[in-house]
């Protein structure tokens, strides 16, 4: 059966519905049984300083990516960090109001056009990140799973799997790096041979040792800076847990949240929050209420400062996504739900 024919057999709505259902299924599970009146007075029982650092520090974590972006692609262009950051804010930004994570699309398509690049390129640096995201991760819960004694087997084993995969796409980076002209020669007669082609010449020039080191730095920093958030919003709840617990549940979540579902990862991200917190016997209700403030403290300020770094564009979030589809059809790479 061939690729065209499957891509017809599965419809375009189809992703987007299954998304929608696990979020939806995930919320209610959360919200059944919680005592929604009680959520006010818990706000305003918070301690506003470490509220005021979890989003500062939340809002850090852009500026840092933006950095990352700038520094990975260095090789090959000269990016403006003010760019790169609003590229990454207007992505973010979309994901959080469309579904199916377009905003990766949209930052590499705004990268690409400010800075008259190819979106191809842009593609390859966001892999290149999530592989790095991806190490430092699991670095993140194995060191997790070293304090806490009763994670589920289930979970390790899923996470085994993920981490073979990671490995794989590792090996698969040095190797391009390292051997380009076999690259070429095994995508040549592909169907994206010159899109791949352009993401090969794009790896190759991005992967030299000291650009990879010091986004592999900068990619720490980038977590450090996420668990610092979620550490300080633990401590404005007053839960009384420690910095690397912090850092469980992140990668916790942030794993759950691999899988595409409704924008701003809703449901989904507040079930992993909870389970994640249980490791830790934090108490159900507390669990929950923890959940929503999460959600709130990653979702408001991201969605202020997306909006204005839409804004200055001159578009809407519709329009950028339009030009994105457009930019990805012209540089000869089939989009997703559409007919090659």
């Amino acid at each position: 059966m061939t690729e065209q024919v499957l891509r017809r057999k599965i419809p375009s709505w189809l992703p987007q519905t299954l998304g929608y259902g696990l979020s939806a299924a995930c919320l209610i599970w959360v919200l059944h049984g919680y005592p929604i009146n009680d959520l006010a007075p818990t706000i305003r029982a918070l301690d506003w300083r470490w509220v005021t650092l979890a989003v500062l520090a939340d809002l850090s974590v852009y500026v840092a990516h933006g950095w990352r972006w700038k520094t990975l692609l260095g090789p090959v262009a000269r990016l403006r960090l003010w760019r790169t950051v609003q590229a990454i804010y207007i992505g973010l930004f979309a994901n959080e109001v469309l579904p199916l994570r377009v905003g990766e699309l949209i930052r590499c398509y705004l990268m690409a056009h400010w800075n008259g690049l190819r979106i191809s390129l842009g593609f390859a640096s966001a892999a290149v990140e999530r592989l790095m995201d991806g190490w430092w991760l699991l670095t993140a819960f194995f060191i997790t799973a070293a304090f806490v004694k009763n994670i589920p087997r289930d979970l390790i084993i899923l996470v085994q799997i993920l981490g073979s995969a990671l490995l794989f796409g590792i090996i698969m980076l040095f190797w391009i790096v390292l051997h380009k002209q076999e690259a070429h020669a095994v995508i040549r007669e592909s169907r994206w041979s010159a899109t791949l082609r352009h993401v090969i010449e794009g790896l190759h020039l991005m992967g030299n040792r000291r650009t990879l080191g010091l986004t592999a730095l900068i990619s720490l920093l980038y977590l450090a800076l996420q668990v610092f958030s979620v550490y300080a919003l633990m401590k404005a709840y007053g839960l009384d847990l420690s910095f690397w617990v912090a850092g469980g549940v992140l990668t916790i979540v942030r794993l759950a949240t691999v899988v595409p579902n409704a924008p701003g990862n809703i449901g989904v991200l507040n079930f992993a929050c909870v389970m994640a917190l249980g490791l830790f016997d934090v108490e159900r209700n507390d669990a929950k209420t923890f959940s929503i403030l999460l959600f709130g403290t990653l979702t408001l300020p991201l969605l202020v400062g997306g909006a204005i770094a839409t804004a200055l564009t001159g578009l809407n979030i519709g329009e950028l996504h339009a030009h994105a589809r457009r930019g990805m059809r012209a540089a000869g790479t089939p989009v997703t739900g559409e007919q090659p």
